[in-house]
């Protein structure tokens, strides 16, 4: 319990050094420390607690859950504060609903319904923690680097760099506490600090669009905290010890089923699922470790993280099945918007929500089969996005553009970076990178579940988009261009330390994800499903091979460039100089472009969200009507 508490807590102590600190060296020395005991201490969680099962910690929690209390209240006061003083009226209306379900929450309880363990830890746990101590470790390291270009790119913006990391470290505090915590009234108090937390650090920059997006941001994720409030009020009048995961999961469907679909929905409202799909992309106009930390490696994941957690109850229902159905088609229609997208940290978000909606449908299916893909997915989508966010983030402030077409040979002029981001390209798509492997298992789970044949082609489909957006942005990182300025000698020390990392960290799951399978996931679904799931032997010996060949790309760009390597430019015989430039039919000079298509009339973000959310709409109707039926209501 100890390594559990000081996950917790530490983190929050490194975000009140924030308030002291004022000189730069203070303050990357603080960060550099805080993220190396964190990094370390979810290492050593990992290497003492893998084989000890689920773990339960059992104390007196009375003074904790006062204190939390009296902290969700001013969490509401802050956010009807900034409502008031920005008059959105929706965000004031949404506070005072969800603040009169804790209220009543508060009028309702009784000792009877106190968890006697409000702590717990297993393998999936484990895993989560781990995404959260070592990715937001670097991303923190990065943050050092990238908040100084950050400011030298937008002066007019005043230095708040203290408040940055005061954030992001009570953040990372939330997250922890949110996957160590067995009680529910606990899991819902990280889970409002964390939609705090991203509203802050989306209009951290506070320009009008930031302030703009901060707010749908903060409302969507409203919607999800009232229906979260809703389940623990309703679970507050069944039997006694209802409020403790390890009992709400082993109950009876038709008991939970209504709260089960509550708490479905906040999952769907954290994960960014259509229709709620906007306020993640509108979280671009953030700094890029904001995007990297909240929005694609850990906050997004706690919406995904609570529906594993009740992928038993949702298995072999209707409430799981409209829940599949609505990560389905976010999947395939957010990876169609992406093909439109020319910004680069659009694609990202766009993919992010897609390869989110892979995850949901998992869950909603609920069979092991599904959540070993699941929880594949998670691993290997927070790595590699992480890689392409910083990246992108690097790159922005050293060619002044995030546009795709605006990366063209940046093979030439930031040939590590460039194999970096081909790293992570990589790690999204090909063979046989994580997120191949685990569409690979979804296909399976797919199969065996009721209406499996249409989540198969909604996949197959889905991932034939993903292969055209990621392959045409890898087209233009390495294509060749003569002359181009090398300008990767300004990077800064520190992002090199977070993209060097996790860049072998991309490589290295891949080369030990069985290891991560046989001694964290399959024990993880032997506990709660009595059977594991698992590649066969053949399999993973072919895509080992795979992965020996693939490394070569990455590897052979790193090595020293020499001019006799790059031959000059092949215009199919038309006369060309070295500086792309070629004789047309009329004879005049004439400059060679290279431009990628983006097909906007068929794949336009407006043509086709407008369908994703009508049509997730009406899954999401559908699955409290569902609800409600099974849960003895209607």
């Amino acid at each position: 319990m100890q390594l559990l508490l000081f996950l917790i807590l530490f983190p929050l102590i490194t975000a009140l050094f924030m308030l002291a600190v004022r000189r730069d060296t203070e303050r990357n020395w603080i960060v550099k420390i805080s993220a190396l005991l964190i990094g370390a201490v979810t290492v050593l969680l990992l290497v003492t607690q893998f084989d000890k099962g689920t773990l339960y910690f059992g104390f007196n929690a009375e003074p904790v859950n006062l204190l939390m209390f009296v902290l969700e209240m001013g969490i509401s006061l802050l956010i009807l504060w900034f409502a008031v003083r920005y008059r959105n009226y929706l965000v004031i209306a949404l506070t005072l609903v969800e603040t009169a379900l804790i209220l009543w929450f508060e009028a309702a309880a009784t000792p009877a319904v106190a968890v006697k363990s409000p702590l717990f830890i297993d393998q999936f746990s484990i895993i989560m923690a781990l995404i959260v101590g070592i990715i937001g470790s670097l991303i923190c390291v990065y943050s050092l680097g990238y908040m100084r270009h950050f400011y030298l790119n937008h002066t007019g913006i005043p230095n708040r760099t203290n408040t940055f990391f005061l954030i992001i470290f009570v953040f990372i505090s939330a997250m922890f506490g949110l996957v160590f915590a067995n009680s529910l009234i606990w899991v819902f108090f990280f889970w409002e600090v964390t939609t705090l937390c991203s509203f802050l650090l989306i209009g951290f920059t506070k320009t009008e669009e930031a302030t703009k997006n901060a707010f749908t941001a903060l409302w969507m994720n409203l919607l999800g905290g009232i229906a979260f409030a809703a389940a623990i009020v309703y679970l507050t009048y069944q039997p006694a010890g209802m409020l403790g995961l390890d009992q709400v999961l082993v109950s009876g469907k038709a008991l939970i089923l209504i709260p089960a679909a509550l708490i479905g929905f906040a999952g769907l409202t954290k994960a960014a699922q259509m229709p709620f799909s906007s306020w993640l992309v509108g979280a671009m106009v953030a700094p890029t470790p904001v995007s990297a930390l909240l929005h694609s490696s850990t906050m997004v994941k706690a919406g995904v993280y609570i529906l594993v957690r009740f992928a038993p109850v949702f298995q072999g229902t209707v409430v799981g099945y409209t829940l599949a159905f609505v990560g389905a088609f976010t999947f395939i229609i957010a990876s169609g918007i992406a093909i439109s997208q020319t910004n680069a940290k659009r694609v990202l978000a766009y993919s992010t929500i897609a390869n989110l909606g892979l995850i949901v449908a998992c869950a909603g299916i609920g069979t092991a089969e599904a959540i070993w893909a699941a929880i594949l997915l998670i691993i290997f989508h927070a790595i590699s996005k992480s890689l392409m966010f910083l990246s992108v983030g690097t790159v922005e402030h050293r060619i002044k553009s995030r546009e795709i077409e605006d990366m063209n040979g940046l093979i030439v002029r930031m040939p590590r970076i460039a194999a970096m981001m081909v790293i992570g390209i990589a790690g999204m798509f090909l063979a046989p990178f994580g997120m191949l492997i685990s569409k690979w298992a979804a296909i399976q789970a797919f199969i065996d579940a009721p209406f499996g044949l249409v989540f198969v082609v909604i996949l197959i489909f889905g991932s034939a988009l993903t292969l055209f957006f990621w392959a045409k942005w890898m087209g233009k990182l390495l294509v060749i261009t003569p002359d181009a300025e090398n300008v990767e000698g300004l990077v800064d020390k520190n992002e090199w330390i977070a993209l060097v990392s996790l860049a072998g960290l991309t490589a290295a799951t891949c080369f030990i994800f069985p290891i991560i399978s046989s001694i964290l996931i399959e024990p993880f679904l032997l506990a709660n499903y009595g059977s594991v799931a698992m590649l066969s032997q053949d399999n993973i010996i072919i895509m080992v091979m795979m992965l020996f060949l693939i490394v070569l790309l990455p590897l052979s760009i790193l090595l020293p460039h020499r001019k006799h390597r790059t031959l000059p430019p092949y215009m199919g015989g038309v006369p060309a100089t070295p500086d792309m430039h070629f004789q047309n039919a009329l004879g005049a000079r004439t400059e060679m472009k290279l431009a990628n298509y983006y097909i906007s009339p068929w794949f336009g973000e407006v043509r086709l969200a407008r369908a994703g959310v009508c049509l997730c709409s009406v899954f999401i109707v559908i699955m409290f009507a569902a609800a409600l039926v099974g849960g003895g209501i209607l």
